[in-house]
């Protein structure tokens, strides 16, 4: 199965998404969590900066050696991500890909030749889940699209081949 999703048709820059890769990418979600928590409206880039940051002064201050509780927190995410069910937002990929002004759809085209929209406005509201348990979704992937309200989450849309803004 192939792990690359081209974002192409109405951008300036065609880009490809490799799923397999964002396990390791810091605006990753616990599924398992988000959709039973209440979730605060934030910038998530803000939130990455402060997070950066934050680690940035603690080097500078502590050195490049790892205190005692951060190797446990270390191994924690390790063990996280070895067997967590984890999703990404769409916004930022479409955002990288700059979409032309009169944007009005965003086409999802599965393996099958299937393919279903939604409004260009609700790009914000649309999750790809790229992992169930810890592992790649092998079976029915690279990637499920899911709705940021959950209301999908037994039946996501499944075998998204490429993703196409007209």
């Amino acid at each position: 199965m192939e792990f690359i999703i081209p974002i192409k048709g109405a951008v300036n820059y065609k880009i490809t998404l490799d799923s397999s890769v964002w396990i390791f990418d810091d605006r990753r979600i616990d599924l398992n969590t988000y959709f039973n928590t209440e979730r605060n409206e934030l910038d998530e880039d803000l939130e990455y900066t402060k997070v950066t940051s934050a680690h940035w002064s603690r080097e500078i201050m502590e050195g490049a050696t790892f205190p005692p509780t951060l190797k446990s927190e270390k191994k924690f995410e390790k063990t996280k991500m070895m067997t967590g069910t984890f999703g990404i937002h769409l916004k930022h990929f479409i955002k990288n890909s700059e979409p032309h002004p009169d944007a009005s759809e965003l086409v999802f085209e599965s393996e099958a030749g299937d393919v279903f929209s939604i409004p260009f406005e609700e790009v914000d509201k649309i999750i790809l889940k790229f992992s169930q348990e810890g592992k790649p979704l092998k079976e029915d992937g690279p990637i499920h699209v899911l709705l940021e309200d959950g209301s999908n989450y037994e039946s996501p849309y499944k075998n998204i081949s490429a993703i196409r803004i007209q």
